[in-house]
């Protein structure tokens, strides 16, 4: 018989072993799990931005940032990117056919140091994009007010002669070319965004490139939230804006943007409740997501165009039929199916398809027969003499795998040898400015919901060619087409536009995007948008 002590100890044992197993199966809590209790959205951004100047970038990374920091005439819709969205203005009207418009600034418009918002503050913004030293790569955003074009172009250094006014404080008043359907969603883009006059003139000219004024201690802007902390590398800190004209309705205390370019990193940092979303997805892991854990990954409608830029300025590839067999060779099919396999669709054009009822010209699909006979025709039969070149990429996991398959595809159906290069985000975006490539990895996402905004790009010097491209014939149909008011025949004229230009590739097309993220369930609003820009006042943490 057991005595007293061991029947005690025979009782304990199972209570211990319970009492064990509770405390294994209590979850400790995350840094997400946290953050969300404080209101602080934790996100994956990819890559270190470029900068925070709204005039002077031209990222996906700074849009992120920059659309918490400021606000322009309108904003984004929390659910539907066609739809309009007030912002600093909350009303406006135009004449009889859409050429002239004026904006009404709200009266408890300010910025985040208190001081009201203007309607001089947007003419001054203007101005700025515009002035030539500054060499923004978006001025050309502008081209569409009477003037900006010459104005920006150094043809006249008299800025009142562009098309904008301010009547009073709180009046704006633009004159366009023409009538442009699209002005209300182009203004949604950070090329219309204000700056704070005083701040920019505390630290330079209103047209120096490189300024103090976007360091956390000194940045002013008027949106939801305020610039915080800055830590390169690291993290990217906002935080509740008091000042902010419709305070009362966000609900974050701050978001948190971490520039993580591995997307592995990224994933794991996920799964261990350091993120409540992710840039990207790791190719290999989409499937497995799909599978598995579905309530935790995010695809998306996207309207943007992955894609190869070429540089026609580089020896052999100024050869249009070797650009043509360039794209020609490419399994389009077999790189969405079996590389990124998150429902990308394979682009044989260059503008996504079912843009606002723009009929894509589909001209560049799978033929590796036709590809060879160019190669043949430009003097490389079989690939032989064939100059050796890079893909220029960013370093991202994903891109490299996606360069590879290209790289393979190149090789085997045409006999050429391509190599892979990779470069940090800044560098990379120095490198492809200053057209120091061959061939190099692209996207584009449009700025607005309008097929202007994937064709007026190839236009002879605009700032985001970066090419060497160049075709009077194209840019005379753009041209056209910014003065057609009528909206079925403006798009039949980039219909034409975008003819020559897919006759004529300066990039092989790969794929129409989707988005592709993993999102916790701590968030809450974050709506699928074809443009992918979220209004940060409507999104929320449980």
């Amino acid at each position: 018989m057991p005595n007293k002590f061991m029947i005690r100890t025979l009782f304990l044992l199972p209570c211990l072993a319970m009492l064990s197993m509770a405390a294994i199966s209590v979850k400790a809590e995350t840094k997400a799990d946290i953050a969300a209790k404080n209101k602080i959205l934790l996100i994956g951004n990819g890559s270190e931005p470029q900068n925070l100047d709204p005039h002077t970038t031209r990222g996906v990374t700074e849009n992120h940032i920059i659309s918490a920091l400021i606000e322009g005439l309108i904003a984004y819709h929390p659910t539907d990117q066609a739809l309009i969205e007030p912002g600093v203005a909350d009303k406006w009207e135009h004449n009889a056919d859409a050429s002239e418009w004026t904006f009404h600034i709200r009266d408890n418009a300010k910025w985040s140091n208190g001081d009201p918002v203007k309607a001089s503050d947007f003419v001054f913004a203007y101005q700025r994009i515009l002035s030539p030293a500054l060499a923004a790569d978006y001025a050309d955003m502008l081209y569409v007010m009477v003037g900006a074009e010459d104005f920006h172009k150094g043809k006249t250094t008299d800025f009142s002669t562009v098309g904008v006014k301010a009547i009073d404080d709180h009046t704006l008043k633009i004159t366009l070319v023409g009538p442009t359907p699209y002005f209300l969603s182009m203004l949604q883009h950070y090329s219309w965004f204000p700056v704070h006059p005083p701040t920019i003139l505390k630290f330079g000219k209103i047209d120096d490139r490189v300024s103090l004024w976007t360091r956390p201690q000194n940045y002013v802007g008027n949106g939801p939230f305020k610039l915080k902390d800055w830590k390169p590398n690291e993290v990217i800190t906002v935080e509740r804006n008091p000042h902010y004209w419709d305070a009362s309705k966000v609900k974050l205390n701050g978001i948190e943007f971490y520039p993580i370019e591995d997307q592995n990193t990224e994933e794991r940092a996920f799964r261990a409740g350091q993120l409540h979303h992710t840039n990207e997805v790791p190719l290999d892991k989409i499937p497995a997501y799909r599978r598995d854990n579905p309530d935790l990954i995010r695809i998306d409608p996207y309207f943007g165009v992955y894609f190869y830029r070429i540089n026609v300025t580089k020896d052999v590839l100024k050869d249009v039929r070797v650009r043509k067999a360039l794209n020609l060779a490419l399994d389009k099919d077999s790189i969405v199916e079996n590389v990124t396999r998150g429902g990308q669709i394979p682009a044989t054009g260059y503008t996504p398809k079912g843009m606002n009822g723009y009929e894509t010209p589909e001209l560049i699909d799978y033929d590796p027969d036709k590809a060879r006979e160019l190669l043949a025709e430009a003097g490389y039969p079989d690939g032989k003499g064939f100059p050796k070149f890079d893909i220029l990429i960013n370093t991202s996991e994903s891109h490299k795998t996606i360069a590879e398959a290209i790289q393979e595809m190149w090789k085997q159906e045409l006999g050429i040898d391509v190599g892979i290069r990779n470069e940090e985000w800044k560098v990379y975006l120095d490198s492809q400015t200053n057209m120091r490539y061959q061939i190099t990895r692209s996207g584009w996402i449009g700025d607005y919901m309008d097929p202007i905004t994937f064709l007026s790009m190839w236009t002879t010097g605009n700032g985001n060619n970066n090419t060497g491209w160049s075709n009077k014939d194209y840019d005379a149909l753009i041209a056209e087409a910014n003065r057609t008011g009528d909206d079925a025949k403006r798009k039949e004229v980039l219909r034409k536009a975008e003819t020559i230009l897919l006759n004529d590739p300066p990039f092989a097309t790969i794929y129409w995007y989707t988005r592709v993220y993993l999102l916790s369930p701590h968030v809450v609003n974050w709506n699928p948008l074809l443009l992918d820009n979220h209004n940060y006042k409507y999104i929320d943490l449980k």
